[in-house]
């Protein structure tokens, strides 16, 4: 074990029970033309993380570390995404209509995939998600029992919604996790830091935060 300075008190890294999880980094959230942006979002302060992300990724990879990945999207016909989300708002694109990079949200198309700087590789595991959260209809959970993980580091947007959700459905579970602060954004920058005060008050109620400096000093 090894301390990590972190907020609210140093978390205590188990390294060999630990992985990277890195949430949704998808041009549809990142680029622009994707849904992030036809939800009327700047999307250039989430393409501003994408070089901390690549060099924890360059980091766990070197160690040998586990890697997680998280894609939200859709079957083709839908039938995985509720109405109620869907139907949500009045966008002038919704989730499967065409955009610039092809249906928006859903698997297989190019705006679903993950930003080339942050590709996965053999070996990594991608988790596709119908929901906000990355346990909710997904087979992570029986992976990080199969790996042995207990702790999971984690990167990604946005930070209020997918990155909250997972981290709460993570410490349900009995998982703690670390959150990157400078490896998350949202569109919204008091929602990231109101995001990261509720997770770590209380004596970390929902997991303990860090920055990607801190964090790399003492993994290496």
């Amino acid at each position: 074990m090894v301390s990590v300075p972190a907020l609210p008190f140093p978390f205590p890294l188990r390294v060999d029970e630990a992985a990277l999880l890195v949430i949704d980094m998808q041009r549809d959230f990142v680029e622009p033309g994707g849904f992030g942006e036809s939800l009327g979002n700047d999307v250039r302060p989430l393409q501003a993380i994408i070089p901390v992300i690549a060099d924890l990724l360059a980091l766990f990879r070197q160690q040998g570390l586990p890697v997680i990945h998280t894609r939200e999207c859709h079957r083709p016909d839908l039938t995985d995404c509720p109405k109620a989300k869907r139907n949500r708002g009045d966008p002038p694109l919704r989730i499967g209509d065409d955009g610039p990079m092809g249906r928006l949200l859903i698997a297989g198309e190019h705006g679903a995939g993950i930003v080339d700087a942050l590709a996965p590789i053999a070996g990594e595991t991608m988790i596709d998600k119908p929901g906000k959260g990355a346990f909710h209809a997904t087979p992570l959970g029986d992976e990080l029992v199969a790996h042995r993980i207990t702790q999971l580091v984690v990167a990604g947007v946005t930070t209020e919604v997918c990155v909250q959700s997972t981290i709460r459905e993570a410490n349900d579970r009995g998982f703690e996790c670390l959150l990157v602060t400078d490896a998350t954004e949202s569109y919204f920058p008091a929602f990231k830091q109101a995001t990261i005060d509720m997770l770590t008050a209380q004596g970390a109620i929902g997991g303990w935060a860090t920055s990607s400096g801190e964090l790399m000093e003492v993994i290496r």
